[in-house]
């Protein structure tokens, strides 16, 4: 698997970071840990080896495909 740097709101190189896959176009988010358990159980159909991270909204709308 090959990972592109897509973008980061962070200032100091710290997550939250996109990255894509490049095989894939796939995306991958690199972002704190979500871990608290009130939250995880508002969480539905979750395997065994999935994980969840939070990241803010500018992440995602500042880096979103324009077409």
């Amino acid at each position: 698997m090959t990972l592109r740097f897509i973008g980061t709101t962070s200032e100091h190189g710290n997550c939250p970071t996109l990255y894509e896959v490049v095989e894939t176009g796939d995306i991958v988010v690199q972002g704190d840990k979500l871990t608290d358990p009130k939250h995880l159980d508002q969480l539905r159909d979750v395997a065994d080896h999935e994980g969840f991270v939070v990241i803010p909204r500018e992440l995602l709308t500042r880096f979103a495909p324009k077409e």
